[in-house]
């Protein structure tokens, strides 16, 4: 007769403590609950709040959601009270400005998201669901019994959104192109597998780059010198001020992850007759690379493409890494080889109306969503298999 299977032990109700500091967790034992998310770690985290990037002067009220056993942190959320909805990368201006219509303050809000980075990660992070389900109801109850107006949860991972659905929480949908490795040998081996005019353009427009004079170095640890540092970033605030907007960041968050986390950045830097002339930052881990951050001093043809897709593809091949986020939007990505998928975020609103209001909106900006990424999908930049 067999022995009845065995399930894993229900672990018991854990210890809520909120956090507006992580200098008050250790880095490793946070780092422990990051599945190695270079976005999600204590150094990228710590280093936004400690050098005024994200805390209470900036808008992002760090209250960090945390759970305890025998003193020991067991899970944790990242969670702020947002003053604004700048640096978020899913937009909810609308429904800001209709609250006001109405008048009724949208903000604050509470948020959970990594700050200036439209990453997918975990939101929930934790070795168990029943931690992550005591997490998001603590966060939930945190936003029905203060004065904020809404919850919001940013890129978590599929199955985070999925329970977060099952716990009342509406689902949206927003796209974004990820370059995925398929066992490239060689940035060449690369191009072959995509469509005769889409290869004939990556090679006219790295031509182009080429012939200008511009050469590349990709700096890894400490490798990154403080004169690079320097130079990416007065090219990260030269490109913020063309687009008319005000940097996030600040040199000394740079100066921050330079010291905390040099193993996870992959600096690009481009020379043209000896000149620095652009640069692009890039997080990493052995699975993912992160696109960041980009600057140039200077205007040549195809550079912004080279510098921060096609260098960094040729990264990865080389690592053996195997998923590329290029970030938020771009289409023009499609055809450089980043393919549509589908990114989530989790919404709560305090005011039943509104709730119904917003749920509606989400339905009909759904089936848009899905019909695009269908369009999007018949682009592929890939050649098709032969029958």
């Amino acid at each position: 007769m067999s022995s009845p299977a065995r399930h894993p032990p229900i672990p018991a109700p854990a210890e809520p403590r909120i956090l507006d500091s992580l200098a008050d967790i250790p880095a490793a034992d946070w780092d422990a609950l990051t599945d190695g998310n270079p976005t999600l770690s204590h150094a990228w985290l710590h280093s936004l709040q400690e050098t005024g990037c994200a805390n209470a002067e900036s808008g992002w009220i760090p209250q960090t959601l945390t759970l305890w056993r025998e003193n020991m942190l067991v899970a944790a959320m990242p969670l702020y009270v947002k003053l604004h909805s700048y640096g978020e990368y899913v937009f909810d201006w609308a429904w800001a400005d209709a609250y006001e219509r109405s008048g009724l303050p949208y903000f604050p809000k509470l948020l959970s998201a990594v700050p200036f980075t439209p990453c997918t990660g975990s939101r929930l992070m934790a070795t168990n669901d029943a931690d992550r389900l005591q997490l998001l109801e603590l966060a939930v109850n945190a936003a029905r019994s203060s004065e904020v107006s809404s919850l919001h949860i940013l890129f978590p991972p599929d199955a985070e959104i999925d329970l977060m659905e099952q716990e009342g929480l509406m689902r949206r949908t927003t796209i974004q192109f990820h370059w995925r490795n398929a066992g490239f040998k060689s940035f060449d081996d690369y191009l072959a597998a995509m469509s005769h005019d889409k290869r004939k353009r990556i090679k006219q427009e790295r031509r182009k780059v080429a012939e200008a004079g511009v050469t590349f170095q990709h700096l890894v640890g400490a490798n990154i010198r403080e004169e690079d540092w320097d130079f990416f970033h007065a090219c990260y605030v030269k490109t913020y001020r063309e687009h008319r907007s005000t940097p996030y960041l600040n040199r000394e968050f740079f100066t921050a992850i330079a010291e905390r986390m040099s193993d996870n950045l992959l600096m690009v830097v481009g020379r043209c007759r000896g000149q620095r002339i652009c640069a692009a930052l890039n997080l990493f881990n052995a699975h993912t690379l992160y696109g960041r951050y980009w600057g140039a001093t200077d205007f040549v043809s195809g550079l912004h493409f080279d510098t921060c897709y096609y260098q960094a593809i040729q990264f990865c091949i080389e690592r053996g890494i195997q998923l590329f986020e290029g970030g938020a939007q771009g289409a023009h990505k499609l055809a450089r080889g980043f393919l549509p998928v589908k990114t989530w975020s989790a919404h709560w609103l305090k005011q039943p109306q509104f709730a119904k209001a917003v749920e509606d909106y989400l339905r009909r900006e759904t089936s848009g969503i899905e019909e695009r990424l269908d369009e999007l999908s018949e682009s592929s930049p890939f050649r098709r298999p032969t029958s």
